[in-house]
């Protein structure tokens, strides 16, 4: 009667612990939240990500696929923008509008899909370097050095031929190149959560150093990483307007081939602008919208930099 007493106290106050867990968390995210409303150029930012991120996700329901087809352009070719074509048309007469939109569909899957593998690796590799001592630490870090000094984009370029023209090749491509940044930031704030008293006191007890890492290390490093995130997709969008403009695509529109096909088509030359600010203010505005949620995400995450 006594053990099972026993047992139905220790699973209410697990119960407890585990609610107590759950509110405690809630209750930072509100929190956090609050202190994030409270930056105008980070609201501003997501609520540009958030329109843009609609754009994308309802591009068929915006504009027909069948005016992305050069057979079925019904424009003249260089056309500025009118009543009829908002933004003008391209050197094949299709109207530069829904390029716009089924673009932004493109770039901002690639630019995601791209740093959520460069985050991911940079992560993985980060805490291991922070954790690990001895010959195995060095090795990381000498890979880590590795992809730190040598070129990104000419890596790129380099996989870019190596696995053929494909958004996978770009999403590919930018992932392996970036992340050795994101690693040495992670490292930097392994070490310094493994100082931590409740880390050595759960060393202490007995705790494995994977139990140390996943339950201890890796949620203290989570916020450091997701401001990271916000700023390195602004820079995979730009990364993969630049190697599209340099004819590593699959072929697909995205603001980055609309740019390689305005300037192949000379109209930065013959100054038919409308083909270049679209898409390049697109990739401007979304960009800046990145870096306006990272510089509010890094000021929650360490209130002193919202008093310089």
């Amino acid at each position: 009667m006594n053990r099972g007493t026993s047992m139905d106290t220790a699973t209410v106050t697990t119960t407890s612990t585990r609610h107590l867990t759950r509110q405690r968390r809630l209750d930072a995210l509100r929190a956090n939240w609050r202190a994030f409303a409270k930056q105008p150029g980070g609201m501003v930012g997501l609520i540009v990500l958030i329109l843009s991120a609609l754009i994308a996700i309802f591009a068929p329901l915006l504009a027909d696929q069948s005016a992305l087809d050069p057979t079925t352009a019904t424009g003249a070719p260089f056309q500025p923008p009118s009543g009829e074509f908002p933004f003008g048309t391209d050197h094949l007469g299709r109207s530069v509008l829904p390029l716009m939109i089924w673009g932004a569909r493109t770039s901002l899957t690639v630019g995601a899909a791209a740093t959520l593998m460069s985050m991911i690796i940079g992560t993985l590799m980060g805490l291991l370097a922070g954790t690990l001592r001895g010959w195995r630490a060095a090795i990381i870090m000498r890979i880590i050095d590795f992809f730190l000094i040598i070129p990104g984009l000419v890596l790129a370029i380099v996989l870019g031929a190596v696995l053929g023209a494909s958004s996978f090749t770009i999403i590919v491509a930018i992932g392996v190149t970036s992340w050795a940044g994101t690693a040495r930031m992670i490292r930097a704030q392994t070490l310094s959560l493994e100082a931590r008293g409740y880390v050595e006191r759960a060393r202490a007890l007995g705790a494995s150093q994977t139990h140390i890492t996943w339950r201890h290390i890796l949620p203290g490093v989570m916020p450091l990483v997701l401001a990271n995130t916000s700023l390195a997709v602004g820079v995979a969008i730009i990364s993969e307007a630049t190697l599209a403009f340099l004819g590593i695509s699959g072929g697909g529109i995205s603001w980055g081939t609309m740019l390689q096909q305005a300037m192949g088509s000379g109209a930065a030359v013959a100054g038919y602008w409308w083909l270049i600010l679209g898409p390049g203010l697109a990739i401007l505005v979304v960009v800046l919208a990145f870096t306006l949620v990272s510089r509010a995400l890094e000021t929650v995450i360490n209130p002193t930099l919202g008093a310089r």
